[in-house]
């Protein structure tokens, strides 16, 4: 009978595993990474698969048995943070947190990490910092100042090692553990190199698989790539309950989104500012996106009512027209999808006989905000119209609608509360689709041509009448 090996050779760049040892890996295509392990079937395994932990017998059970309040929800003693988590931090939950190098990722966790420690214990864990260089940073927020004693019961642990990680776990029990980063998280098991895709996937899945079995919360910081997508493999993604992105616009303002919540919605919005205290909730988020101006407004701006998950956010959309110079006209637009500026544009041609194809087309958001709701359509095709013709829209009025390809303006939901958001503005004139919801005062339209001609009609008219 031939004798079963006990051993293979793993990749330890991307997990691959070979019979035999080969210079190149077949899966990634790197050199030299085959490395001798152990196989999945060896006795070695075998008496290491549980990690320390108990192998408990699989058994399965009734769903209509199960408690829906086994997981509860704890305050992240930030209220913005709380909405883009759903209501709060759910226990057993591992979140991934990405965004650019030094935005604030870091001090939003540790500010988490003041606020949850009255639940219990905190294990900051950080693979790239010191622990002077942490308690620098508490100490600026004001961590360790909170109450008596304030920091005792957040605990540091300054390693990469996912074997040490495992020994301070057990021995701490936190309630809280926050990862800083996942990048450099490193067990020899995975072979040598840290920070390889095997390497994230499989320390990651560790700590992941703790949490789940001692009712804790895992937040695991994110290095992002020059396309600001998370780095690392798509995998990490999955295996998580959340996965948020921490945006910056060009001043101190910070949008936190959800990518992915397996307890709350993905469209909700976050906004911060950063100040020496650490990160502050913005209490007037429009007062961010819209411009203070005396007399009537300029060509090509608009106030658009959009929803930003539960809140309804009024936000000036700027646009500019201008001669092609080159052989095709362009579309500039990074807060606004461009395929959508293209589709307003080739709407107001066809309907309107507005000709755009000479022009170069440029949308801007006050305030840097990314915008994605379909509401904003109407009040970019009325800035662009006013830039195109040189006609300022009236002053303190308000837009919302979607537009098809028909011309004709779609319903939208929550439009009342659009309206009452636009009325604590002192935004005295609101234009958008007509609705069955009673208790609020709408200029309604039913399709482009008469949306332009309610806004536009007035100040033409009086145009026409200077130049005269």
């Amino acid at each position: 009978m031939k004798k079963q090996k006990n051993f293979i050779f793993r990749c330890s760049n991307c997990g691959h595993e070979e019979p035999k040892w080969l210079g190149r890996c077949p899966e990634c295509g790197e050199w030299n990474v085959l490395i001798e392990a152990a196989s999945p079937g060896s006795a070695d395994v075998a008496a290491g698969v549980s990690r320390g932990r108990h192998v408990k017998t699989p058994r399965s059970y009734p769903l209509s048995s199960v408690d829906p309040q086994e997981s509860v929800r704890i305050s992240s003693g930030i209220a913005e943070f709380d909405r883009v988590l759903g209501g709060g931090i759910m226990k057993r939950a591992a979140i991934l947190v990405g965004g650019e190098p030094g935005i604030g990722k870091s001090t939003l966790l540790l500010q988490t990490a003041a606020a949850a420690r009255t639940q219990g214990r905190v294990l900051y864990i950080s693979g790239e910092e010191s622990a002077g260089q942490v308690r620098m940073r508490a100490d600026r927020l004001g961590v360790m100042a909170r109450g008596e004693r304030g920091g005792d019961r957040i605990e540091i642990c300054c390693t990469s090692v996912l074997e040490d990680i495992e020994i301070v776990l057990e021995a701490v029990r936190p309630v809280v553990i926050i990862v800083d980063s996942a990048q450099t998280l490193h067990t020899d098991a995975a072979g040598l190199t840290p920070g390889t895709v095997n390497q994230m996937k499989y320390c990651s899945w560790e700590l992941i698989s703790w949490v789940k079995e001692h009712d804790a919360v895992l937040f695991l910081v994110a290095h992002v790539t020059k396309d600001g997508a998370i780095a690392g493999p798509k995998t990490l993604e999955h295996m998580v309950d959340a996965v948020l992105y921490f945006e910056q616009n060009d001043a101190d303002c910070r949008f936190l989104r959800a990518a992915k919540n397996r307890f709350g919605s993905v469209d909700e919005i976050g906004i911060f500012t950063m100040g020496e205290k650490g990160l502050a909730t913005v209490e007037d988020p429009s007062l961010l996106f819209l411009v203070s101006r005396e007399g009537e407004l300029p060509s090509g701006v608009a106030t658009a009512a959009v929803l930003e998950g539960s809140r309804a956010l009024l936000v000036e959309i700027q646009a500019l027209t201008a001669p092609v110079k080159g052989a095709v006209s362009r579309v500039f637009s990074d807060r606004v999808d461009q395929a959508r500026v293209s589709r307003i544009a080739a709407i107001l041609e066809k309907h309107l006989n507005l000709r755009l194809s000479d022009q170069d087309l440029y949308i801007n958001v006050a305030g840097g905000i990314r915008i994605a709701e379909v509401g904003v359509d109407l009040a970019i095709a009325a800035a662009l119209y006013s830039a195109r013709t040189d006609i300022p829209l009236p002053v303190k009025t308000a837009i919302a609608g979607e537009l098809s390809l028909a011309g004709e303006v779609r319903p939208l939901r929550r439009l009342a509360g659009r309206v009452k958001a636009g009325q604590s503005l002192g935004f005295e004139t609101f234009i958008g689709p007509a609705s069955d919801e009673a208790n609020f005062e709408l200029t309604a339209v039913k399709d482009v041509k008469s949306a332009i001609r309610t806004l536009f009609a007035p100040n033409s008219a009086a145009r026409m009448t200077e130049r005269n």
